[in-house]
């Protein structure tokens, strides 16, 4: 039978973007605004993969976890919410929050501001040249005068492990998106998505068993941070396994109880797996083979976000591996955006100096996580060690956030720890670190702190608000002076 294909057309802008998520959307965005126009490809939903399966909603399903959790330490208050979480109604807004699984408001903002959405698969066919098949077979040849961004994000990866092919694992997607609890789950992974769904299902009402090759939870973070969340979870009758490792996974038929192996012959049963253990850049079959890039690799960009050998492509967001994050994608988004738009008008005074208009300097010092665990992580800069690795001079400061008076009005019983990580020849702060129930507003003080490497002289005159858990930077500060 001869497939009838739709006549391919044309269409010049000045920039293509590939991928229609937070950091696609925010260079469309920027572009737009100086002036350039734009198209960009979807083959999914128009929002990406944080919109729908990744922050918005988890943090749907985390928000009542960790409203209850603090609402019980609350005198007064936690007799009343003592029983179970609705699960069915804590479902119905995690799908509201996601629109149902609908991007009408992501298009009507796109159209808003001028840009071209073109549904489907976008592969380069050469330098600025864009081909897209859409979801009938229909073709558009896309081709941009100065610039074509690759936003296409990354994707859970699922290592290869006899039988777990064939028994249906979650992944981040199945476990922000699921409409059931399983009454056994098993977690392998101890990193981010470990952790907070982890959280999120144990509240639900799942047995949550967590696998953890490295030592503890949460690695990339302050040691003593994965401590706390570990202890909270294991208080609240989670079980957390360091140091194992899944040789295989049993699951006959695809359905039923699912065995988990472990090395040296251990095994763990659930009703379902999630496996939390890593990404890969969504570069597989974009046609960079045809630019002579490898296909399915991240992509090195300097700090202009222009990939490495061409003066016309860009990598944003997760696809050039340096920090896995929504907000620091689309910090990104920002910097590249400019960095087209003045180069696309032959701006002579583009400025590639670091915290410049056009350098994401922030990648290198400054970048913000915030895990939303029970107790909260956030950290921003440098850990201890990093700093010290990377030949600083240094001292870290620490702090039992118990001591803040704001934190025994926040929770009786109180439980979280602080750390300033402090530049001794410059008296400037490389990286704080912070865990405890809601800390994570914290952190952008501290983000400010390091971006703006205000001197420690200075901050003493930034008077923090008596109660609050910001006191907690004079606390540090008192610690550091002596």
């Amino acid at each position: 039978m001869t497939r009838t294909v739709a006549h391919a057309h044309e269409n010049e802008y000045d920039v293509v973007v590939l991928g229609a998520g937070p950091v696609g959307e925010n260079v469309v965005d920027r572009v737009r605004a100086a002036g350039l126009t734009a198209a960009i490809v979807e083959g999914e939903l128009i929002g990406g993969e944080c919109s729908y399966w990744a922050c918005m909603p988890s943090k749907a399903l985390l928000r009542p976890v960790i409203a209850r959790s603090d609402a019980r330490k609350v005198a007064g208050l936690r007799e009343s919410v003592y029983g179970p979480l609705d699960a069915l109604e804590v479902f119905a807004h995690r799908d509201q929050v996601v629109g149902d699984w609908q991007d009408d408001g992501q298009v009507d903002w796109l159209d808003s501001i001028g840009v071209r959405i073109f549904r489907g698969h976008g592969r380069l066919t050469g330098p600025r040249r864009v081909e897209v098949t859409g979801p009938e077979g229909e073709h558009h040849v896309l081709s941009a005068r100065h610039a074509v961004a690759v936003c296409t994000g990354s994707r859970a990866v699922l290592p290869d492990l006899p039988g777990l092919s064939g028994a249906r694992p979650w992944t981040s997607r199945e476990a922000t998106s699921s409409d059931r609890v399983p009454g056994r789950l098993v977690v392998v992974g101890g990193g981010v998505v470990g952790v907070e769904m982890a959280t999120a299902w144990h509240a639900l009402g799942s047995k949550v068993t967590m696998l953890v090759r490295g030592e503890g939870l949460l690695p990339r973070m302050e040691p003593f941070v994965g401590e706390h969340v570990a202890a909270a979870l294991t208080a609240r009758g989670a079980e957390i396994r360091t140091g194992v490792s899944v040789s295989a996974v049993v699951r006959d038929g695809g359905t039923g109880p699912v065995t988990v192996v472990l090395e040296g012959g251990d095994h763990v049963e659930g009703d379902q797996v999630l496996f939390a253990t890593g990404r890969a850049p969504r570069t597989e079959d974009i046609g960079l083979e045809k630019v002579g890039l490898k296909p399915g690799s991240w992509l090195d960009v300097d700090d202009s976000l222009l990939v490495d050998g061409t003066d016309w492509l860009y990598a944003v967001g997760d696809v050039n591996h340096r920090a896995l994050l929504t907000h620091q994608g689309k910090y990104q988004a920002r910097i590249a955006g400019a960095a087209i738009a003045a180069r696309a008008k032959g701006d002579a005074s583009l400025d590639g100096a670091s915290w410049g208009p056009h350098a994401a300097t922030a990648d290198h010092a400054a970048v913000p996580q915030v895990v939303f665990s029970d107790p909260e992580a956030a950290a921003v800069g440098l850990s201890l060690a990093e700093a010290e690795r990377a030949g600083h001079r240094v001292r870290a400061v620490d702090l039992d956030m118990g001591q803040v008076a704001g934190a025994g009005l926040y929770a009786q019983g109180y439980r979280g720890h602080a750390r300033m990580v402090v530049d001794l020849d410059r008296e400037v702060i490389l990286g704080a670190s912070f865990v405890g129930p809601g800390i994570g507003e914290l952190l952008h003080s501290a983000t400010v702190a390091v971006v703006g490497e205000v001197p420690i002289a200075r901050l003493w005159h930034a008077v923090p608000s008596y109660p609050t858990l910001s006191e907690a930077w004079l606390r540090l500060l008192e610690a550091y002076r002596g």
